[in-house]
């Protein structure tokens, strides 16, 4: 029962209250016309970095890293290399679909950086976010998923669904897309049982959609 309820409490806490802010709080039209690296900052220290090092406490107090098998290696290059790809096709897909079929409801407006400053604290900002998200829906849902008593397939929809559920924010077409990117992500790690090189996948792809962002707006 304990670990049911570390693992509803830490999804909670780390990332649905952050996803459901998003409606309670969201932007007015043209409150922010530029990157704010202070926020940016803040999302790094103040939640991605003490959540990462929660979720790792937790993982670590229970294996060592190497009883894990996440230790980092060629799987980590080889993963990295066809997830980032991959995740880049489906983003492309589902915005082709989604420009073709309609416009959504929901509208998430990106503000890109404009000097290497702020791209520098930007690509951070990626790299611990991805390192959250697959430190969580990944490594500690898919790793633990014998003591949570679950089937590989079990727990490869679990992931799937709380990650999806937490970009829902984003729309019909964002949460087609992180169910799809998801999917991908869960059967990457399965498959390679890397942490590091879907987690920089992840992140690099964060960073192309802001790079694409600003080439479209240029």
């Amino acid at each position: 029962m304990g670990i049911y309820l570390e693992a509803i409490l830490l999804y909670m806490v780390l990332f649905l209250a952050g996803s459901a802010s998003f409606f309670t709080n969201s932007p007015q039209p043209g409150a922010q016309t530029g990157f704010s690296v202070s926020a940016a900052l803040n999302g790094i220290f103040l939640r991605s970095i003490p959540s990462l090092a929660l979720i790792w406490f937790l993982l670590l107090k229970k294996k060592k890293l190497k009883d894990w098998g996440v230790l980092p290696g060629l799987k980590d290059l080889i993963s990295g290399i066809i997830t980032l790809p991959c995740l880049l096709i489906i983003g492309f897909m589902v915005t082709y679909t989604s420009s073709r079929i309609g416009e959504t409801s929901l509208q998430i407006t990106l503000v890109s950086p404009s000097t290497g400053y702020e791209w520098t604290i930007l690509s951070l900002s990626c790299l611990f976010a991805a390192y959250l998200e697959e430190s969580f829906f990944r490594f500690y849902l898919l790793s633990r998923r014998n003591e949570f008593k679950m089937s590989a397939v079990c727990a490869f929809a679990l992931s799937v669904a709380l990650f999806s559920i937490c970009h829902i924010y984003e729309g019909p077409w964002g949460f087609l897309n992180a169910v799809l990117s998801s999917a991908l992500l869960c059967f990457m790690f399965l498959r390679y049982k890397s942490i590091h090189g879907i987690s920089i996948a992840h992140a690099m792809y964060n960073i192309a959609v802001y790079v694409i962002n600003t080439m479209v707006n240029a």
